[in-house]
C-alpha cells in the first residue's frame, strides 16, 4: 500500500498531539504498525523514494577495466567518427572476454563512465582586463569567385575583453599568411594586446605543445618586434579559445550563407569587414555594455604600434633561368629578360610575389596558389620578341596576354616583328580590342581622295585609219 500525504499528515498530527501508543494510531487509521513506526518521528517522508543503485553482478572489475580501455583508446586516437559505441564494446566483450551479460548493462556502464569523465571538464567563467588578450584561429568557407566555387581560409581574431571581431580571408594557411593576418589585426584594433592565444598549428609552433611549445622563428621575431607574448593552447582544448571558436561559426552563418558571389578576394574581405563593423553594435550576453563601448576600453590599454612595419614575407634567392623566370615552390615567375643569369631576392607575401635585383624591384606577380604553374608578364619579353619575331605567334607570354583572335589578326596584316611588338605593348595598356579598332580605323598609306587626271584621246584618227584600210582592199 502506498502511503499518501493525508495518511502521513494524520500520523504526525496524532504524535504531536501527545498520543503515545502507536498501536492505538494503527487501529484508528487502519494502517500497518510498521507504517506508523516509520513516519512517527518525521524521520522519513512518503514522497521521497530511496534511490535504487545496484550494479549488475556481471560487470566485474575486469569488465569495467576493458570498457575504460576502449574509451581511453578513442581519446588517444582522436578520430571522432571512429569511436567505440556501447554495442561495439559489448560485441568485443563477448568475443574477446566471453562476457555473458546483456548489452543494456554495458550501455549503462558506458554512460556512467562518460558522465564521470565529463565531470572533470567543468569550465570556469573568465574575465579579461582591457587590452590583455586576443584569441585567433583559422576556419574554412566556400564561396563563388568569378562564378567558380572555391574554398578560402578565414583568419579570425577576437578581443577577449570586448569580444570585438576581425576576420580576413586568405588562399592558404601558411606562415606568411598567419603573420600578415596578425599585423592586419593590430592595425584594425589600433594597437597590440599583451598576449595572443592560438592553438598548436605548425604555422606558429616549431616543437612541443601547450605551455611547452616553442614558437616558429619568424613568429618569435614578430612577437619581439610588436611586444606581445605568444600563448599556445593545450592539445584538443578548443575551450581555451572559445571566443574565437564561436566567431568562426558566426561568420560562416552571417556572411557565407548563402554562398557569397564575389569577383576577388579583396571584395570578399570587404564583406567580412562590414560584418565585423556591424557586430560592434551588438551586446554580448554577460557583458555590461555594447562591443563598441568596450572596444574603446581595449584600445586605450593596447600597446602602440611600432613605427617600423616588420616585413613578414617568405624569402628565397633564386637565379634567373634561361626562360627569364625564377622558381619558387614549383611555380615559375618571369622577370625582365635583361636579368638572365642574375641572382635575385624573392619575397613571397600571402597573395603576391616580388622579385628584387640589387635592391631594385624588377618584377611583381600575383602569387600562384597551385603547383607547377607559371606567371609570365608579357612586358618582360617584349625586347627579345622584337629580335626573334618568328617566335611571336607561339610565345606563351603572348598567348597568355592576348587571345588567338588577335594573333591571327596581326598575321593577316603582314606586319613586321617590330610593328607586332609595338601593338602588343599597346595591348598591355589599352587592351587588344581597342588596339584592333584603332588600327582598322586608321587611313591607309595610299591616298585615293584626289581626282585622277585622264588625258583626252582623239578616237577619230582610229576611225580614219580603219576607213583607209577598207578602200585599199
Amino acid at each position: 500500500m502506498v502511503t499518501t500525504v493525508d495518511v502521513y499528515k494524520e500520523i504526525r498530527r496524532l504524535q504531536l498531539e501527545g498520543v503515545t501508543s502507536q498501536r492505538q494510531v494503527t487501529k484508528t487509521l487502519g494502517i500497518s504498525r510498521n507504517t506508523v513506526k516509520k513516519y512517527w518521528n518525521g524521520d522519513s517522508v512518503p514522497w521521497k523514494k530511496k534511490e535504487y543503485n545496484r550494479s549488475p553482478t556481471v560487470l566485474t572489475s575486469e569488465v569495467q577495466k576493458f570498457i575504460a580501455s576502449c574509451l581511453n583508446e578513442d581519446e588517444a586516437e582522436g578520430i571522432k567518427k571512429q569511436r567505440h559505441t556501447a554495442r561495439r564494446i559489448h560485441t568485443r566483450l563477448v568475443d574477446e572476454c566471453g562476457f555473458t551479460g546483456s548489452e543494456s548493462a554495458v550501455r549503462n556502464a558506458v554512460h556512467e563512465m562518460h558522465l564521470e569523465r565529463k565531470a572533470s571538464e567543468v569550465f570556469i567563467p573568465l574575465r579579461f582586463q582591457p587590452g590583455d588578450s586576443v584569441q585567433v584561429d583559422w576556419g574554412e568557407a566556400t564561396v563563388y569567385l568569378n562564378g567558380k566555387k572555391v574554398t578560402v581560409n578565414l583568419f579570425c581574431a577576437r578581443m577577449c575583453h570586448s569580444c570585438a571581431p576581425f576576420v580576413t580571408a586568405y588562399w592558404r594557411q601558411n606562415l606568411e599568411s598567419f603573420l600578415d593576418a596578425i599585423i592586419r589585426t593590430f592595425k584594425y584594433f589600433g594597437g597590440v594586446p599583451r598576449r595572443i592565444v592560438f592553438d598548436n598549428a605548425r604555422v606558429a609552433v616549431k616543437s612541443g605543445f601547450g605551455a611547452h611549445a616553442a614558437a616558429q622563428d619568424d613568429y618569435s621575431q614578430l612577437a619581439a618586434h610588436y611586444g606581445f607574448e605568444p600563448v599556445f593552447c593545450n592539445p584538443a582544448s578548443g575551450n581555451e579559445k572559445g571566443l574565437v571558436e564561436n566567431l568562426v561559426g558566426y561568420i560562416r552563418r552571417n556572411v557565407c550563407v548563402p554562398l557569397p558571389r564575389v569577383a576577388s578576394l579583396e571584395e570578399l574581405n570587404g564583406k567580412l569587414l562590414e560584418q565585423c563593423v556591424k557586430y560592434l553594435e551588438h551586446k554580448v550576453e554577460g557583458r555590461p555594455q555594447k562591443v563598441a563601448t568596450m572596444l574603446e576600453e581595449d584600445q586605450q590599454a593596447l600597446y602602440p604600434l611600432p613605427k617600423y612595419p616588420l616585413d613578414v614575407s617568405k624569402k628565397a634567392y633564386p637565379t634567373v633561368g634561361r626562360y627569364s623566370t625564377v622558381l619558387f615552390e614549383t611555380n615559375q615567375y618571369s622577370v625582365p629578360c635583361k636579368y638572365r643569369g642574375k641572382s635575385t631576392l624573392l619575397k613571397a607575401y600571402p597573395n603576391t610575389i616580388e622579385v628584387w635585383v640589387n635592391g631594385e624591384l624588377v618584377a611583381f606577380h600575383n602569387r600562384c596558389q597551385g603547383k607547377k604553374q607559371e606567371s609570365l608578364d608579357l612586358q618582360h619579353y617584349l625586347p627579345i620578341l622584337a629580335q626573334k619575331g618568328r617566335a611571336i605567334r607561339y610565345a606563351r607570354p603572348v598567348r597568355n596576354a592576348v587571345p588567338l583572335e588577335f594573333i591571327g589578326w596581326m598575321d593577316s596584316q603582314h606586319l613586321k616583328p617590330k610593328e607586332m611588338v609595338e601593338l602588343l605593348e599597346q595591348c598591355l595598356s589599352d587592351g587588344y580590342q581597342t588596339v584592333m579598332q584603332r588600327k582598322i580605323s586608321e587611313p591607309s598609306e595610299l591616298d585615293f581622295s584626289n581626282e585622277v587626271n585622264v588625258q583626252f584621246v582623239d578616237l577619230g584618227q582610229y576611225d580614219r585609219l580603219c576607213s583607209r584600210e577598207v578602200s585599199v582592199s
